[in-house]
């Protein structure tokens, strides 16, 4: 094996080494390294299989021991962190890996082998189908190394706990962890894989903790070594000097400092709104109307039908939805109908092998093959607003709409099932391919407002799967040729009076917040614990200020220049925060 070489230690005359990566959770800290223990290995010798049904047994068990731990975590849990551990469960327990496992058994391997084999050959197709099923693969090694680790009664794969303040490091991070993260004691996360889009970064941000990721060297950080960690920048400073770390902490606790005091709906210097909303799933209603927000930006519905072999029926649904319109009386509630399809497979709604799930049959295109799941959950979503007396005000839209004809289309089956036509309900659509950013005027005559999904746009745009870690600059969201589109998006929203938001990864950046806004974008949607340093910049900048920061933006060449342009022009208790 090839050997690499130590990190190097920093003299007098040297700088220190400072490691790049993917920015992915604001902040930053200081801390000495505490890295994630190995998974468990296999031993080298494999034992002979004796009794099939009893060693299939003994997988199925481990499998279902597994998926029950993981429920066990998510009912303490809610919103993004209850979603993403649901679904992981849902894979431990999904019937195909069950029967490769007991096929492999059949033929001689002993269950923790078989579960490895299976496991291995799960991830490849995942891998092969990149989106959203990509990102899934390191769910399934964790899912892996845990069933291996109960039926070798081993320990249970798990975080670090060196007893004091860290930056956990690891090549990446398995949502049981991640959601299970001491925040007393873990000041920040760096890994070695993972994309901007991961759920490291996303329950990162929902942790409201620092975060690097896909950042190369990160396998070479010993335990104790010192680092500084910049979730704006997405760097790693190894051994920083002493009045650099005393920079950052001074700067994290100033950060923290001003943070708890920011409050109340979002507004520009000069009293321009600005909506500052939630993205939403699975969890407690009143929990999530609980944070300091305006409503929801977005709410997943997915959480609804994943777990079913058949889908849930409108009395259900409409259920679901009441329970949610009643917590957020008085404010919005944004519902994406159910964003499904050959990349986010469901039982009872096969679109049919295709090469390339990312381009085939996904969000509102599934409804051209099971039209009755649209039109069922419209149906729900306009009861459940009939229930709450239009308390809240709801608004509905289709994910991946790519013409002026689809938006036609939604708008048409929405205002159908009583969706739209007053200021109680809205509908609209999602921006995420650049067909519809480059026509966005077209759409807008069809609805009443657009969401931008950054996350998908970027992919689009710059043809680059948001799966890959070896893409980051691809992918960052300060790529002018997004800011582009964003900003043709914002002028045709300005020229039709209609809302244009932002729900993806994007609206957590405070600075980057603040050049969305000049380029037309009047709601912001994300993580809870990012909302505050986003009201905090809008704040103390005017809505001119904002347009002069997004022009500015536009004019650089790379992201790095971009955001690098913004921060020196940027309000210095904002650039510094």
């Amino acid at each position: 094996m090839e050997q690499t070489e130590p990190a190097p230690t920093p003299t007098d005359d040297a700088p220190a080494p400072v490691l790049k990566g993917i920015a992915a959770g604001p902040g930053g800290a200081v801390a000495p390294v505490a890295r994630m223990a190995a998974p468990p290995s296999l031993p080298e010798r494999e034992p002979e299989v004796v009794d099939t049904p009893a060693e299939q047994a003994a997988a199925r068990d481990a499998l279902e021991s597994v998926a029950t731990d993981l429920e066990g975590r998510a009912a303490d849990l809610d919103g993004e962190g209850a979603a993403v551990l649901n679904a992981q469960a849902l894979m431990a327990r999904d019937p195909e890996l069950r029967r490769q496992v007991e096929e492999g058994i059949r033929d001689g391997r002993a269950a923790a082998w078989a579960v490895r084999d299976a496991c291995g050959r799960y991830q490849d197709l995942l891998l092969a189908a990149g989106g959203y099923l990509a990102e899934r693969a390191a769910d399934l090694a964790d899912i892996r190394d845990r069933t291996v680790a109960v039926l070798l009664g081993l320990p249970m794969p798990g975080l670090p706990d060196p007893g004091h303040e860290h930056v956990l490091v690891a090549d990446d991070l398995a949502p049981a962890d991640t959601v299970r993260l001491d925040t007393t004691r873990v000041r920040a996360i760096v890994t070695r894989l993972g994309g901007p889009t991961s759920h490291t970064v996303i329950l990162a941000r929902s942790l409201g903790l620092p975060a690097v990721v896909g950042c190369t060297g990160a396998e070479e950080l010993a335990d104790g070594v010192l680092v500084a960690v910049n979730g704006d920048t997405g760097t790693v400073e190894v051994d920083p000097a002493p009045e650099a770390a005393e920079q950052l902490r001074q700067r994290a606790e100033h950060r923290r400092a001003v943070l708890s005091a920011s409050s109340g709906p979002g507004r520009t210097a000069d009293g321009v709104p600005v909506s500052l909303l939630l993205n939403a799933g699975e969890g407690d209603p009143d929990e999530a109307a609980a944070h300091d927000s305006e409503g929801i930006g977005l709410l997943r519905t997915e959480f609804l039908f994943l777990d079913r072999a058949e889908p849930p029926t409108i009395i259900e649904q409409t259920e679901a939805y009441t329970r949610l319109f009643r917590a957020f009386a008085g404010r919005t509630v944004t519902v994406r109908t159910l964003d499904a399809g050959s990349d986010k497979p469901l039982a009872f709604a096969a679109t049919g092998p295709e090469d390339n799930p990312a381009l085939g049959v996904r969000g509102f295109r599934t409804a051209r093959v099971h039209p009755n799941l649209l039109s069922d959950q419209l149906t729900a979503i306009a009861a459940a607003a009939d229930a709450t007396d239009h308390k809240a005000k709801v608004r509905v839209m289709a994910p991946m709409v790519s013409t002026s004809a689809e938006a036609e289309e939604f708008a048409a089956l929405a205002r159908t099932a009583g969706l739209g036509g007053s200021t109680a309900t809205e509908v609209g659509v999602m921006v995420e391919v650049p067909a519809a950013a480059l026509l966005a005027d077209r759409l807008l005559k069809y609805v009443d407002f657009v969401s931008i999904g950054t996350n998908d746009l970027a992919q689009y745009t710059m043809a680059a799967d948001r799966t890959l870690g070896s893409l980051p600059d691809l992918l960052d969201p300060w790529q002018p040729a997004l800011l582009s589109l964003i900003d043709r998006v914002g002028s045709a929203g300005a020229k039709s009076s209609r809302s244009v938001g932002v729900c993806g990864e994007a609206a957590a950046d405070p600075l980057l917040a603040l050049v969305l806004v000049g380029l037309g974008v009047n709601s912001l949607s994300t993580a809870p614990p990012a909302l505050p340093a986003v009201r905090y910049a809008l704040a103390r900048h005017t809505k001119a200020d904002c347009r002069g920061l997004a022009e500015l933006a536009l004019a650089a060449d790379i992201p790095e220049r971009s955001r690098e342009v913004v921060r020196g022009a940027a309000h210095p208790e904002v650039a510094n925060l």
